[in-house]
């Protein structure tokens, strides 16, 4: 009687020697970037063309450095199949909640001069998210890694869904109020010219000039979101709660489960990267000492068109301060 040969398991190339099969997440992301650290240049271009140039210079060349960024994982483990079947039920339940308030009527009970306030400082924030949509984008497209072009992609589009709410509230509020909270070129000019905005809008067009990939990753995702995020999506959303005006604080606190995710995948390629290479740590502190300034006085800018200043930019401080010791330290 033979026996049967044990079956050998096979290995995948995108796995590494581990002798297991891949998960649908690594199956999808893994290696995909064939034009990282790629000889002469990573396109199939002249190496001094532009796009050559740009990649060289702001990716390749970037003082953050890892001997592999492969071994970076998004937390959440997401893939574009489980982004859109999570982001769905998401959007139900932001729409029921839309559907509850509009039901109670209750844009019509809120006070004068709260809904200023949303004109002057909530309704110009769709500004504030589309930058942080545009450098998410950006940190994404120059990653050295699909792990980590992915988590940032998903989090742009998280930034679509939070500046897309506002630009509902204010049609939502204009049929209620003042029908110029729907007017985009009203709100422009307070993005423009009114000047809590200034500090905030100098932060976050500075942003967009950080061009390179290690630099804008930590400027974004390690100092000016997790400020704005927290002032807006925490203690803006806390005033809004304490003015009576619930629909708009629930849209900013279904937004924050955005932003801990975000959170989650941020810290943990922090942690890689100080990992990977201790003179990291010397370069990521470089770049926070250096946009930490303009994330304080962008937020205080802000705070101070609210009921509570102090206390607007000391709970900012607290998340912010919670966020930075999960990486850290």
């Amino acid at each position: 009687m033979t026996t049967a040969k044990t079956r050998q398991l096979k290995t995948w190339s995108i796995a590494g020697d581990t002798r297991r099969k891949p998960t649908e997440y690594e199956a999808v992301t893994g290696q995909f970037h064939y034009h990282f650290n790629r000889q002469p240049a990573p396109f199939d271009l002249d190496p001094g063309s532009p796009i050559n140039r740009w990649y060289l210079k702001h990716r390749e060349g970037s003082p953050l450095q890892a001997e592999s960024w492969e071994g970076f994982r998004d937390p959440a483990a997401l893939n574009y199949r489980r982004y859109i079947a999570l982001q769905h039920d998401r959007e139900v339940y932001a729409e029921g909640v839309v559907d509850h308030y509009e039901a109670l009527d209750a844009d019509h009970a809120l006070a004068p001069d709260w809904v200023e306030t949303l004109g002057r400082i909530y309704l110009p924030a769709r500004y504030l998210f589309h930058v942080l949509q545009i450098t998410s984008l950006y940190v994404g497209q120059l990653a050295p890694s699909a792990y980590i072009t992915n988590a940032a992609f998903f989090q742009a589009a998280d930034e679509l869904r939070a500046l897309q709410w506002i630009a509902y509230r204010a049609k939502s509020l204009s049929l209620s109020h003042d029908v110029g909270l729907a007017n985009i070129e009203a709100t422009r000019r307070i993005w423009e010219t009114d000047e809590a905005w200034q500090p905030a809008r100098e932060a976050l067009e500075r942003l967009l000039l950080a061009y390179d990939w290690g630099e804008a990753f930590t400027a974004l995702n390690l100092v000016i979101k997790p400020a704005l995020d927290a002032l807006f999506k925490e203690a803006f959303a806390e005033v809004a709660n304490l003015r009576g005006d619930g629909l708009t604080a629930a849209l900013l606190q279904e937004s924050r489960v955005d932003t801990t995710r975000n959170q989650a995948w941020n810290a943990a390629l922090a942690r890689y990267a100080l990992a990977a290479n201790p003179a990291n740590r010397a370069v990521i502190e470089g770049w926070i000492e250096h946009w930490r300034p303009l994330a304080d006085r962008a937020v205080q800018g802000l705070a101070a068109a609210l009921p509570d200043p102090d206390g607007a930019v000391e709970r900012t401080a607290r998340s912010v301060a919670a966020f930075t010791a999960s990486w850290a330290d």
